[in-house]
């Protein structure tokens, strides 16, 4: 039974190796390399121990995208989470309409992002139409994206571009509910609501845990419509820590940037062990 043990172990050890060598080269080494660079100066390589990691919380537009960033994400994870939710579960007691509707929240993902930028200094831009729809309401017509409103434009391309996608991810989840349990529960006089907290969620929580983790994930992709949009330096609302990275790449400002990139890895990493670890209790 040992050697047969083995023989299986060497047999998945090979599926994997292909998988674990391109990991290795284009993630593993480089990054830590990253961590390497991130104690040693920019320009003489020479060690300067924790310099870097000083130099950076000290940065004010390294605490502003900082700030920015866990306020974008405290803001638009919850909202995501919650619409996408709802909406999957008014679709799946849609049979007609059901796919309809599904595909028809696709089509943002779908978009180039060029379109999408488009469509924004279109709207958000001095656009004669805003600005007229503004004075209506007694609101000055202004740069939207040079204002307080940014950040709100910036969470609702998100939440738009996203939002498809995870009602998809809640529907194969609810798909996976046996509609015994519903009828058990309704035979005993449960309602709606007490299905929705006492059946729906509780079995849609390894779904939650997948949609949280990926929808962290994607938050850190609307960086290009926002670059696309208001450049290197946006209003401060919408500096986020993308923003931060691209500027000191064309700095050239390695000794930082590494610095910084070992703490946002770090960040991430704890982030989602502790959501793992909330997840695995439930």
């Amino acid at each position: 039974m040992k050697v047969k043990h083995k023989k299986y172990d060497l047999a998945g050890l090979l599926f994997v190796l292909p998988s674990l060598i391109g990991v290795s080269i284009f993630l593993i080494i480089p990054f830590a390399d990253v961590i390497r660079r991130s104690f040693l100066g920019a320009v003489n390589e020479a060690f300067v121990g924790i310099k870097n990691y000083q130099m950076i919380f000290n940065n004010g537009a390294f605490i502003l995208a900082t700030k920015n960033t866990l306020r974008f994400t405290a803001v638009c994870i919850p909202l995501l989470l919650v619409l996408s939710l709802f909406i999957a579960v008014f679709l799946s007691g849609q049979k007609r309409l059901g796919s309809f509707l599904k595909s028809t929240f696709l089509v943002p993902m779908a978009i180039p992002v060029a379109s999408v930028v488009l469509l924004w200094r279109l709207l958000f831009h001095n656009s004669g139409l805003i600005n007229g729809l503004l004075d209506v309401a007694g609101l000055e017509g202004t740069n939207w994206m040079d204002s307080k409103y940014a950040f709100w434009i910036l969470v609702f391309s998100y939440i738009w571009k996203n939002l498809g996608y995870d009602i998809v991810l809640w529907m194969a989840g609810l798909a996976g509910i046996s509609a015994e349990i519903y009828e058990a529960a309704r035979v005993d006089g449960a309602g709606n609501i007490q299905c929705f907290f006492k059946i729906t969620l509780p079995n849609l929580l390894p779904s939650l845990y997948t949609i949280t983790v990926l929808s962290f994930l994607n938050s850190f992709k609307v960086f290009r419509e926002a670059y696309l949009v208001a450049g290197d330096y946006p209003h401060e609302s919408m500096y986020l820590m993308q923003h931060l990275f691209n500027n000191w790449f064309r700095e050239l400002s390695l000794d930082k940037m590494a610095a910084a990139a070992v703490i946002n890895a770090l960040v991430i990493f704890l982030l989602v062990m502790i959501l793992k670890r909330a997840w695995s209790k439930e």
